[in-house]
């Protein structure tokens, strides 16, 4: 899994569409829902934006993040918040949380199903018995049909980025590239770039990753509905137990 670097920079410049507020309140309802407990790991957490709304939602959060650079952004948003630098495939927290998060598709970034297996394993490691492990992911269709072979452009507050995406039908993944300028005080522009890829697993293939993991799926759903998923969702809502 790629550390972002360049990219933290830029990444909450890139991402002020996203809708955090309605995303924290959809991942507290199906925390509610299944009985939670309010020690609470986001794990991927990036630049801290969901976790620091968890935090405001009632949560005694730990962020974890395997890039220094989005964590060091993340640290400037709350002091409440345990901020550690642990890859996903590596977390150690000396101790059992009572739920886990995984937001915007961080799970996706794993590189094989081996690491997103190992992931699982580490959140059951680190969870309480009863514990709560909640995360969306991309789609195979989202990834085949939507990401795809397609560029986007974006052009905000002195940041221009072309982001290319190349989709790989042997796995399903998507390789993506980022160009990014930066504007310079005399107008000029400063050349930078990130690649990384994402990966995408069919629903049955995750559910089993879980059961090995120790966990029992209790709920999937389409993204932030309580609907169950079709065969065009885009992003999947998972929901686990650990046994």
């Amino acid at each position: 899994m790629a550390g972002y670097k360049e990219f933290a920079s830029v990444y909450d410049l890139l991402t002020e569409n996203v809708p955090y507020d309605e995303i924290a309140e959809y991942y507290d309802e199906i925390l509610t829902l299944l009985g939670a407990g309010r020690l609470l790991l986001d794990l991927g957490c990036g630049t801290g934006n969901l976790t620091v709304r968890m935090a405001r939602l009632g949560y005694d959060v730990i962020g974890s993040d395997a890039s220094e650079e989005m964590l060091s952004i993340a640290a400037g948003k709350s002091s409440e918040v345990r901020w550690i630098c642990q890859s996903m495939t590596e977390t150690d927290l000396y101790g059992a949380v009572d739920a886990a998060i995984s937001t915007l598709d961080s799970i996706n970034h794993l590189d094989t199903a081996d690491d997103i297996a190992r992931c699982f394993e580490r959140v059951a490691m680190n969870m309480a018995s009863g514990g709560v492990f909640v995360f969306d992911v991309n789609t195979i269709f989202k990834h085949r049909e939507v990401l795809a072979d397609n560029t986007f452009i974006y052009d905000v507050d002195g940041v221009y980025c072309a982001w290319q995406n190349t989709f790989c039908p042997g796995d399903n993944g998507v390789d993506i590239d980022l160009d990014l300028f930066f504007e310079n005080e005399d107008g000029t522009y400063s050349r930078g770039g990130e690649s990384f890829r994402e990966i995408a697993l069919c629903r049955e293939d995750i559910e089993e990753l879980l059961e090995k993991a120790g966990f029992k799926v209790e709920r999937v759903y389409e993204y932030l509905t309580l609907d169950p998923p079709t065969e065009n969702s885009e992003k999947l809502l998972f929901a686990a137990r650990k046994l």
